[in-house]
């Protein structure tokens, strides 16, 4: 017999002390940040018609870097999504929301 998947996260994360539980939800939040990053460039980067590589010239860096931050294993400094921005024609804009 198996267990559902969700019955099993809500046991696990029931069992974490506080400061474990705010560790993982740090943990998480950071790991969606990084997607929704890797999301945003992937589709700035087709919409210019470039391929990783183009932008990453237009960039000055890797191919590989720009690859990195496309699957989220990366997550790009400021001045960096700032060179993405220029080089697809956009602009950067960092927003700090009220928190839910």
């Amino acid at each position: 017999m198996s267990t559902p998947f969700r019955e099993l996260e809500a046991a696990s994360l029931a069992a974490m002390t506080p400061d474990e539980r705010a560790r993982f939800d740090a943990a998480l939040e950071e790991e969606e940040a990084r997607l929704r990053i890797a999301e945003i460039v992937y589709q700035a980067r087709t919409a210019a018609g470039l391929t990783q590589t183009a932008l990453a010239a237009r960039v000055g860096t890797k191919q590989s870097v720009i690859s990195a931050i496309e699957n989220g294993s990366q997550m790009p400094t400021i001045p960096t999504l700032r060179r993405i921005a220029h080089a697809v024609d956009r602009r950067l804009n960092i927003e700090l929301a009220a928190a839910s």
